[in-house]
């Protein structure tokens, strides 16, 4: 590209993204108003780029002269593979129903598939099939957490001396190792709410299609899932429509009702969605037979570098600890107190620190009264809430809101006026989790603001953050996550990829991740771990514990280290960590 050419890219995103910044203050104030797609509506995709799938992805079929139980796993199996409509389950079918069973639907994912049989025939053959449900995969690819009990009766048959399946419930049931063999987990990325960032929606895509970038924006163009939706902000009118591929650039119409604002923003989500999935270089795509962006023939991430969804939290981000009651910054080896007057506390319990330098602590008044207070650090801070319990705080996006949980039942949002200091607090609604029993010990909400984490009754929920007309907050579709952990948890904080960092008071596996969309909880490191892990945090590069002994860390991205290494400055010394994002 020229430098001519890419002065006038960079003057056309400055001046539009001016016009954007005005829209989406306006947006802060009136959600609904900036919404053009109702949620009862998606905009269409015209099927002329069917699904290519791999002409070198094996069908599958049964082996001859197999046992009817061998050939009963191998369907379950074959369920993992969707390839001409499930042509390789199919193959395991009597002619007789072969054409009839119906796979559509979500499909339930199951830990492990128990199979016992219940009539040994000679030529007929009756098997009970059972498992644990852990989640399903619903229309999208979009992965849900379940737990409940599959169980189905299958009949088998002889026929021309090979065992084939006559009677099965409709749907598909697939092993989790299926799911991992088979699909693989790409985001979507739609804007919140707020319309000022990207957030990700994990969907699970067939690994034998060829077609992989239309099949994202096909996805793209239909919206989040339904649990994501009321945390983001519809663009795309529901006259919009994809009309495929062709000659390299990705061709919509319907489109001419969307404002330039709105055009840009579904761009940064189409460019940062393909980018994501290795689908990157330069994207050409069309709208009614332009350019989808006045000047921009082609398109990078460069183009919406301020949308990087990876970009919430600087690689070199701040880290503090809490050791006896004192706030400390911990800098180049060595760990001294902060410039607050929290670095000469006795009774400092927890605190957020947000990437602007604003602090939300609690203290420890007495037995039964804790209080809240906020400030810049640096500047005396101001007196707040008080309560006979109030959880850590957690900073919002701005960095000038904080939530968090009074006496284990109350979530309560705070925020500071950037420009007079001016303290409001309100309730935040959360009568969507009334089935969900228990205290809140911990919340912590994610870099966009969009998803809140929570530990209730030692078990990690996940909700989704809403904000209604009046500028009020709620928490809906929360669901459990990480069932592993068994009343387990003590502690969570957000990783920069999206998943979740969780400590526990299981002496075999002290530290978990979790997935953001619940699809899998694997234990970490913990080699030189002792429980509890009362205390976690995380930062792009590091990972940080506070373990019986210990502030201990691990690089992010370590594949084979098994061992946590003692934060220099803090040897020998318990303190919970902070890192300032």
């Amino acid at each position: 590209m020229s430098s001519s050419r890419t002065s006038q890219k960079l003057r056309f995103v400055r001046s539009s993204r001016s016009a954007l910044a005005v829209t989406s203050a306006a947006c802060v104030f009136a959600v609904a108003g900036c919404s053009t797609l109702p949620h009862n509506t998606s905009p269409q995709v015209i099927g002329t780029f069917q699904k290519r799938i791999d002409p070198q992805v094996e069908i599958m079929g049964p082996k001859a002269g197999a046992d009817a139980d061998l050939v009963l796993r191998e369907f379950y199996t074959a369920s993992g593979k969707p390839a001409s409509n499930y042509e390789s389950s199919r193959n395991f079918l009597a002619d007789s129903i072969a054409e009839t069973w119906d796979p559509t639907g979500s499909m339930l994912v199951v830990d492990s598939i128990d199979i016992l049989t219940v009539d040994n025939g000679a030529d007929r053959r009756t098997f009970d099939v059972r498992g644990n449900v852990i989640g399903s995969l619903v229309d999208g690819g979009a992965y849900v957490p379940r737990s409940i009990k599959y169980e189905a009766t299958i009949k088998m048959e002889k026929i021309n001396d090979q065992w084939r399946i006559v009677d099965l419930p409709a749907g598909l049931v697939i092993e989790r190792n299926d799911l991992r063999n088979n699909y693989r987990p790409l985001s979507l990325y739609f804007f919140g709410q707020s319309e000022q960032s990207l957030v990700s929606d994990r969907r699970w895509l067939y690994t034998g299609q060829q077609s992989v970038d239309t099949e994202l924006v096909t996805l793209l163009l239909e919206g989040p899932n339904n649990d994501l939706r009321p945390a983001t902000s519809d663009l795309v009118p529901a006259s919009a429509t994809f009309l495929g591929k062709e000659d390299g650039t990705y061709r919509f119409s319907g489109m001419n009702s969307m404002s330039q604002e709105q055009r840009l923003r579904f761009a940064a989500s189409l460019v940062w969605t393909l980018n994501n999935a290795n689908v990157g270089g330069k994207i050409k795509a069309t709208a009614d037979g332009s350019p989808l962006i006045d000047g921009l023939d082609e398109m990078t991430i460069d183009d919406f570098a301020e949308y990087n969804p990876g970009n919430f939290a600087s690689s070199d981000a701040k880290l503090y600890a809490i050791n006896n009651g004192a706030l400390l910054e911990v800098s180049g080896g060595t760990a001294a107190p902060s410039s607050t007057s929290l670095g000469r506390a006795n009774n400092l319990q927890s605190a957020d620190i947000s990437a602007e330098s604003i602090v939300a602590a609690v203290q420890k008044n007495s037995q039964t009264e804790y209080q809240l207070k906020l400030g810049k650090m640096g500047e005396n801070l101001s007196d707040h809430l008080k309560a006979k319990t109030i959880a850590r705080p957690t900073f919002e996006p701005s960095g000038q809101a904080i939530w968090t949980v009074v006496n284990g039942e109350k979530v309560v949002r705070v925020a500071r006026s950037a420009a007079s200091g001016e303290i409001s607090q309100s309730e935040v609604d959360t009568s969507g989790m009334d089935n969900i029993k228990g205290e809140i010990s911990v919340i912590r909400l994610s870099a966009t603001g969009a998803r809140v984490a929570m530990l209730i009754g030692g078990n990690v929920y996940i909700g989704v953050v809403a904000r209604g007309n009046n500028g009020d907050y709620h928490i809906v579709n929360a669901h459990q996550v990480g069932l592993e952990m068994q009343n387990t948890a003590l502690s969570l904080d957000w990783m920069s990829d999206g998943s979740l960092l969780v400590g526990t008071n299981n002496t075999n596996s002290p530290v978990w991740r979790i997935e953001q969309d619940g699809s899998s909880a694997t234990t970490l490191a913990s080699g030189n771990i002792t429980a509890p892990v009362v205390a976690v945090a995380a930062s792009p590069t590091t990972l940080y514990i506070t373990d019986s002994h210990a502030l201990l860390q691990l690089p992010a991205e370590s594949t084979d280290n098994s061992f946590w290494r003692e934060v220099s400055g803090l040897q020998g010394l318990r303190s919970s960590p902070i890192v300032a994002k």
